[in-house]
């Protein structure tokens, strides 16, 4: 039996339904899709984070580690008595994402970006030592 056909010709059913479905009522957890990639004297990390904006994200570079994270706090509206919620799936969500840097990273020239919905990481690698050429002289 199709369910959508049991729901409805009984919408206590379907209420019944949105109130004991736990995955709704769970507050939310996400984890945004992550690139990194090697470009030349870089690398880049860039994330999907749609609707957040600049403000809600925390980057942090410590002990080798670069470490974002959010906290989003949809706004709480009021609904009057004669106004109810019958779905909210809009609330706080946050996520902690950390990544080991290379080595060769220059953790102070570290920049980041957000537009669109995307954030951008810009790691640039740390110049290389020239050699350093060693006189050979007679003993």
């Amino acid at each position: 039996m199709n369910s959508l056909v049991m729901y409805e010709n009984n919408p206590f059913d379907l209420m019944e339904r949105f109130f004991n479905d736990d995955e709704w009522l769970m507050p939310g957890f996400r984890t945004p899709e992550i690139d990194v990639y090697e470009e030349g004297d870089k690398y880049m990390l860039e994330a999907d984070l749609p609707g957040l904006n600049e403000k809600d994200i925390k980057l942090e570079v410590r002990n080798g580690q670069l470490t974002f994270s959010t906290l989003k706090n949809e706004k709480s509206e009021e609904k009057s008595k004669k106004d109810r919620w019958i779905r909210k799936e809009r609330r706080e969500f946050q996520f902690v994402r950390s990544f080991t840097l290379p080595e060769d990273v220059d953790a102070n020239g570290i920049e980041a970006h957000f537009k669109n919905g995307v954030l951008q990481v810009v790691m640039p690698k740390k110049p290389e030592a020239a050699p350093k050429t060693i006189e050979v002289k007679i003993a």
